[in-house]
């Protein structure tokens, strides 16, 4: 741990995001659902090389630079990660986490750092609005045809009108939420496209899923969230 992370801002780094209600899809099974969203707080940006070393002491991302999102991450990683700035902040752990036995289990009431869950990622993205973009997706978001092919430093492009940064594009995000534990068991979901992604997969409402242990990928990162 790097005793010379800034508290401040990591405090700055955060968008308070209000209370509501979004609907979510699955295009497999064909459902829609509705999810009220109580107000939390929604880093800005995802997760730095810079921050996630400073916490972690490692460096997995596949390409190198302090400014660019953290990527080749699995899901149980970045619940590490969480866990080790919230200790470092003084903050309950949100997650109790048994690596050899792939277990994780939550602490609702925590005020630690934790992983948005999909329904709050969506309405985050959205932005308390339907639309599947906040945007012209070339003026919001990395992706295949502006990329040249590797992710690119966080908050370059528009943010949406809550102020997130890269919601869409660069590097996927991971959720908290299992996809569907009576197809897919332990698989966890990945929401907002990257970028090496066509502009058909880079929407608010995709949804993609897997292990929450070993998959890592580099176009797969996260941003985190806390309760207000």
């Amino acid at each position: 741990m790097n005793d010379k992370i800034d508290k401040k801002a990591i405090d700055e780094l955060f968008v308070s995001i209000p209370t509501g209600t979004v609907v979510l899809r699955d295009d497999r099974t064909k459902e829609r659902w509705s999810v009220g969203i109580n107000s939390f707080e929604l880093s800005k940006f995802p997760i730095t090389q810079e921050l996630y070393k400073s916490v972690t002491d490692q460096d997995p991302s596949s390409f190198k630079g302090d400014r660019l999102p953290v990527e080749t991450v699995s899901w149980a990683e970045a619940v590490i990660f969480c866990n080790g700035l919230s200790e470092f902040l003084g903050r309950d752990k949100y997650y109790a986490i048994d690596v050899s036995a792939e277990k994780v289990t939550f602490n609702s009431k925590a005020n630690g750092f934790r992983l948005p869950t999909e329904a709050e990622w969506q309405y985050a993205c959205q932005a308390g609005r339907k639309d599947i973009r906040y945007g012209e997706l070339k003026e919001i978001a990395w992706f295949k045809d502006n990329s040249s092919n590797q992710p690119q430093e966080v908050g370059q492009k528009k943010p949406n009108r809550w102020g997130l940064y890269d919601m869409l594009g660069n590097v996927w995000e991971w959720c908290s939420d299992s996809y569907d534990e009576t197809v897919y068991g332990t698989y966890r979901v990945f929401r907002g496209g990257g970028w090496c992604d066509q502009e058909r997969s880079v929407m608010a409402t995709t949804r993609r899923r897997s292990h929450p242990f070993s998959f890592k990928i580099d176009d797969l990162g996260f941003r985190i969230a806390t309760n207000s």
